[in-house]
C-alpha cells in the first residue's frame, strides 16, 4: 500500500508537467492556425496583405512570385521547357513507386536516371528541332536545384565507390592519392569549394573554352559529395568479411567479378540508411550556390523579392512555401530509401 502511494506521489509532477505541455501545445496550435488560415490573405492582393499588418499570413505572395520562384528568370516564351522537364521527373518517381524503388537501384533503371537526366539536359538547353538556345545562365529556379541534385548525385556514386576502393587498396600509387583527394576536399568547407569553382577555375581555364558557371557548380558539388560518401561506402566495405572475398576466388571469380557480385552489393545495402541521408543532405546544400550568383530554388526566391519593396515584408511566407516543397523533396528521398531498405532486405533471405 505504501508503495502505491509513493509511486502516485512521485507521478504527480510528471502528471503537471504532461498537463501543461498540452495546453501550451494547444495555445500554440490555435495561435498558428489563427495566423495561417483563420486571418490569412490567399489571393494575391497587397492591399489586403498591408491591411492585416502581419497578424495574419499573407499566403498570396506565393502566387504572386511562383513563376521567377520556379523557373527564376528562363525566357518566358519557352517556360514550358522546364515545366515539361519538372513534369517528366515527378512521373518517374510516380512509376518508381509504382513498380518499387528497387528497380531504380537496378543497371537498368540507373540507366534509365542518366538518360531521363540526359534528355532533361538537351531539352533545357535546346539548340535543335527549332528549339531556341537557351544559355546555362539563364537556368534557374527548382529546375537548377533538381539539376545540381540529380547530377552531381549520379556522378558521385561511381567516383566515391572507386576512391573508397582505391583507398583500401594495397597498391600505395592508389591508396595514398585517393586518400589524399579525400581528407583535403573533406577539410574545405563546401562553400570554399564553390568559390574556388566560380574564381579560380576560370583563370586555369583556357578563355578560348570557358566552362559555364552552372557546370563549375556541379563539379564542387559532385567532388564535394563524392569524397563523403567514399568515406560511408568505405564502412560498409568493412563489414563485409575476407573469407567471402577469399571463397569467391576459390570459385575463380576476378577481384572486379568478386567486388561487383560479392562485395559492393552486402556493402551498399548495410550502408543505405547512410547514404539516403547524405542525398538529402546534398539536396538542402544546393542552395549554397546561390552565394555564387546561381539562382537556384532558393535564389530564385531571393531574386524575386529583393527587387519589390511591395512584396518583400512577406518574405516569411514565401521562405516557409519553399521550406514545405523541400521537405516535400526530402520525405520523398527518406521514403524511397526506406523502401529500398525493406526491399533489398527481402531479396536477402
Amino acid at each position: 500500500m505504501s508503495a502505491t502511494v509513493r509511486t502516485d506521489a512521485m507521478s504527480w509532477p510528471a502528471r503537471v508537467l504532461s498537463t501543461l505541455a498540452m495546453l501550451l501545445g494547444a495555445w500554440l496550435a490555435w495561435h498558428l492556425l489563427d495566423w495561417a488560415v483563420i486571418h490569412a490573405v490567399f489571393r494575391p492582393d497587397a492591399q489586403a496583405c498591408q491591411a492585416l499588418q502581419h497578424h495574419g499570413a499573407c499566403w498570396g505572395v506565393v502566387p504572386e512570385k511562383l513563376r521567377p520562384i520556379l523557373l527564376g528568370h528562363y525566357p518566358f516564351e519557352q517556360q514550358w521547357r522546364p515545366v515539361a522537364v519538372m513534369c517528366g521527373e515527378l512521373l518517374l518517381c510516380v512509376l518508381a513507386w509504382w513498380t518499387g524503388w528497387r528497380a531504380v537501384a537496378s543497371v537498368k533503371g540507373l540507366l534509365s536516371l542518366v538518360g531521363a537526366v540526359l534528355v532533361s539536359i538537351c531539352l533545357m538547353r535546346g539548340g535543335f528541332a527549332g528549339l531556341p538556345l537557351v544559355p546555362f545562365d539563364a537556368w534557374g529556379g527548382l529546375p537548377l536545384t533538381l539539376w545540381l541534385f540529380s547530377v552531381s548525385w549520379l556522378v558521385s556514386v561511381p567516383l566515391a565507390i572507386g576512391l573508397a576502393l582505391a583507398r583500401r587498396s594495397k597498391r600505395v600509387w592508389l591508396k595514398w592519392p585517393a586518400t589524399a583527394v579525400i581528407e583535403v576536399v573533406r577539410g574545405v568547407p563546401l562553400v570554399t569549394l564553390l568559390f574556388m569553382a566560380a574564381f579560380m577555375l576560370p583563370v586555369l581555364i583556357p578563355q578560348d573554352h570557358p566552362v559555364p558557371l552552372v557546370w563549375r557548380a556541379t563539379l564542387a558539388l559532385t567532388l564535394f559529395s563524392a569524397v563523403y560518401m567514399a568515406e560511408v561506402v568505405r564502412g560498409g566495405l568493412q563489414t563485409v568479411t575476407q573469407d567471402q572475398s577469399e571463397a569467391a576466388a576459390i570459385l575463380g571469380l576476378t577481384w572486379w567479378q568478386t567486388q561487383w557480385k560479392v562485395v559492393l552489393p552486402q556493402a551498399l545495402r548495410a550502408v543505405l540508411p547512410a547514404l539516403v541521408g547524405h542525398g538529402i543532405g546534398l539536396l538542402k546544400d544546393s542552395s549554397l550556390v546561390m552565394v555564387i550568383g546561381l539562382h537556384e530554388f532558393t535564389g530564385g526566391l531571393s531574386l524575386s523579392l529583393g527587387g519589390d519593396s511591395l512584396w518583400r515584408p512577406y518574405y516569411f511566407e514565401a521562405y516557409l512555401a519553399v521550406g514545405l516543397v523541400y521537405a516535400a523533396m526530402c520525405l520523398g528521398l527518406s521514403r524511397m530509401g526506406r523502401s529500398l531498405e525493406r526491399s533489398w532486405a527481402k531479396g536477402s533471405h
